[in-house]
């Protein structure tokens, strides 16, 4: 197995769908070997790609709040994993950003979730992570995090926390009057009151 700070830079070197990318490549993740949670999104938006900072957008605002984290703790390799299923900005579609490259899994992901050997539960965000982590489950995003219960507390479907889901939040109180106070205390026990 190649050692995670030499993975880590050829991840960061990485160029093999650089030709689809209106930006060019800029992989972006956060990870440590003592993370006891990851995050497993779908792909860097155009913020993210300008600052190289997973989830330093609106989104990361609500998934702070969601995990009930600072963002200290929330950028802390060595607490929270951050792995998307693509690690560049795809680019934009009709609505909204596209889905994460398919080349990008395949090539990194199982050898950078070998070297997790702490973790404690996988925030799953959206229908691609989904579709990897929750393997044979072919159901809605909606209906995959209304079964939240069925893999707690190890894997969390959750739904992409994007201002543009806010009305899914409105259609589906029972997301953060139930899952989101369940969530906060695992994560507070997980990371340490004081996170």
């Amino acid at each position: 197995m190649t050692e995670l700070p030499t993975l880590l830079r050829q991840v960061r070197r990485c160029t093999i769908c650089a030709e689809h990318l209106p930006l060019g490549p800029r992989p972006v993740i956060q990870l440590g070997a003592g993370a006891r949670i990851l995050l497993a999104g779908q792909a860097p938006g155009r913020k993210v790609h300008e600052s190289g900072i997973p989830f330093d957008d609106a989104s990361g605002e609500r998934l702070r709040h969601w995990m009930g984290v600072s963002r200290e703790s929330f950028h802390d390799p060595e607490k929270v994993s951050i792995l998307p299923m693509g690690f560049c900005y795809p680019g934009t579609g009709k609505s909204g950003d596209l889905p994460p490259r398919p080349e990008c899994a395949p090539q990194w992901r199982a050898s950078l979730l070998a070297h997790l050997d702490n973790l404690q539960m996988t925030l799953v965000i959206g229908q691609y992570a989904m579709h990897y982590h929750l393997p044979g489950k072919t159901v809605s995003v909606t209906e995959a995090v209304r079964r939240w219960r069925d893999s707690w507390p190890y894997v969390v479907p959750m739904p992409h926390p994007s201002p543009r889901n806010n009305r899914w939040l409105k259609t589906n109180p029972w997301f953060e009057q139930e899952l989101v106070p369940e969530l906060q205390s695992r994560v507070a026990k997980l990371l340490g009151a004081g996170s």
